[in-house]
């Protein structure tokens, strides 16, 4: 029986350590048959013991998305590894500290711009720079924490995710014509060391599991890494600019 993402070939970004999502998303990729290269950024040759832990070693680019030299080059750097993609994962977020912890008011401008340029405009730089390798009826994911409401302490990151929202959708309307389909996938909490950086979070994920109607283990990424496989397949052909919810049901109960 072949996989879900049988012979689709797919780029996924943001891998930092076994316990991200986008390592999971790989692996789960993997093991659905696709053929996965992954990109890292800084710790190069940690990413590279990290990718070797997958269920097969992924070929590893370095990308910084602020970086237009690693922009331009990744369409060819990539030739080098696949011919062509049929999926790639936006797992990229990034904000200064000045940007959480309830500082809202104090955050300068010169670092609320980082935190939007990485994490939400680099979607739109992602999807430009991987165009020209992007098949008919491609799919771009990206990943997300619902916006929708002020959380405690998340603050400029919050404000980042929702224009990544919002961009998502403009990307979906563009790319719409060309067959290429552009959602999110947002997550309940779960312990990366992304996560673990965030002022609060600990706060937020020891209740998460309680308000949860299907309950949730912050421990496990496996549900999360499931579906965002799930919208990188073939088998959701007309959803496009569409928030896919992976967080137990907390969205929609009130708390």
């Amino acid at each position: 029986m072949s996989g879900l993402l049988e012979g689709k070939r797919i780029l996924v970004t943001g891998v930092i350590t076994d316990s991200s999502i986008a390592f999971h998303v790989a692996k789960v990729a993997q093991e659905q048959g696709a053929e996965v290269v992954v990109t890292g950024f800084g710790r190069m040759r940690l990413v590279e013991r990290i990718a070797n832990r997958l269920p097969k070693p992924a070929p590893v680019l370095e990308l910084d998305v602020t970086n237009d030299e690693h922009l331009d080059s990744l369409a060819d750097r990539l030739r080098n590894h696949v011919s062509g993609l049929d999926g790639v994962l936006h797992s990229i977020a990034y904000a200064p500290p000045s940007c959480l912890g309830s500082e809202f008011l104090g955050a300068p401008w010169e670092d609320v711009s980082t935190a939007m340029q990485i994490s939400a405009y680099s979607l739109k730089s992602l999807a430009a720079a991987t165009l020209p390798l992007l098949s008919e009826n491609a799919s771009i994911v990206g990943m997300d924490f619902d916006a929708r409401v002020a959380w405690p302490a998340y603050d400029w990151m919050g404000v980042a995710k929702a224009a990544l929202e919002s961009t998502s959708r403009y990307l979906a309307r563009d790319l719409g014509p060309k067959g290429i389909r552009v959602n999110l996938v947002s997550a309940g909490p779960v312990r990366t060391m992304a996560a673990k950086s965030i002022p609060g979070f600990s706060e937020l994920e020891s209740s998460w599991g309680d308000k949860a109607p299907l309950g949730w283990d912050v421990t496990d990424p496996t549900p999360v890494a499931k579906s965002v496989c799930a919208v990188l397949s073939d088998w959701l052909p007309k959803t496009t600019g569409s928030m896919i919810m992976v967080d137990g049901g907390v969205h929609a109960v009130g708390s």
